[in-house]
C-alpha cells in the first residue's frame, strides 16, 4: 500500500473529531493543520517540526505571499504535479489576495478530500469546483 493510501485510511479514522483550534488529537479535537500533524505522527512516529502558536485569524492578515503553511509544506513534503493521487496534501487559499491557510487530504478518486473545518470538525467533503479553484499547491508524503 502506498504512503498516500495509508494517509487516506488514517485520515478517515479522524472523521468525526471535533474542530479545535490548534488541536491535533484524534477523537478529541483538531484543526486542519492538526489533522495533517496527526496523520504524520501515525505514518512516521514523530513530527518533523513543531508549529508556532497561531491565532484563528492569522491568514486574514497580510498579503498573498508564501505564508507559513506553504513554507512548512515545502520543507517537509514533496511537491506534487497535480497527479490527483489519493493522499495528496492540498493547500488552499480561502480568499483571493490572502495567504494559503487551509489543508486537506485528497481521498477517493480525487473527487473528495478530508479536512477539519470550523463548526464541522473532521469531515470528508466533495472536491467541488469552488474548492478546486482555491487549491494553491499539492504535495505528496515523503517516503518512509
Amino acid at each position: 500500500m502506498t504512503v498516500g493510501l495509508r494517509a487516506v485510511g488514517i485520515a478517515r479514522g479522524w472523521i468525526g473529531t471535533p474542530y479545535v483550534h490548534q488541536g491535533s488529537t484524534k477523537g478529541a479535537g483538531a484543526d486542519c493543520l492538526g489533522l495533517i500533524r496527526g496523520v504524520w505522527r501515525e505514518l512516521y512516529g514523530t513530527e518533523p517540526e513543531a508549529p508556532p502558536p497561531y491565532t484563528p485569524d492569522w491568514g486574514e492578515i497580510g498579503g498573498a505571499g508564501q505564508g507559513p503553511l506553504l513554507a512548512a509544506a515545502l520543507r517537509n513534503l514533496v511537491a506534487a504535479g497535480g497527479e490527483n493521487s489519493p493522499g495528496e496534501v492540498l493547500l488552499f487559499r480561502m480568499r483571493e489576495g490572502a495567504v494559503a491557510k487551509h489543508l486537506g487530504i485528497l481521498a477517493g478518486g480525487g473527487d473528495s478530500f478530508i479536512h477539519a473545518y470550523e463548526r464541522h470538525g473532521v469531515v470528508e467533503s466533495p472536491l467541488s469546483a469552488p474548492w478546486r479553484a482555491r487549491i494553491v499547491a499539492r504535495f505528496r508524503w515523503p517516503a518512509p
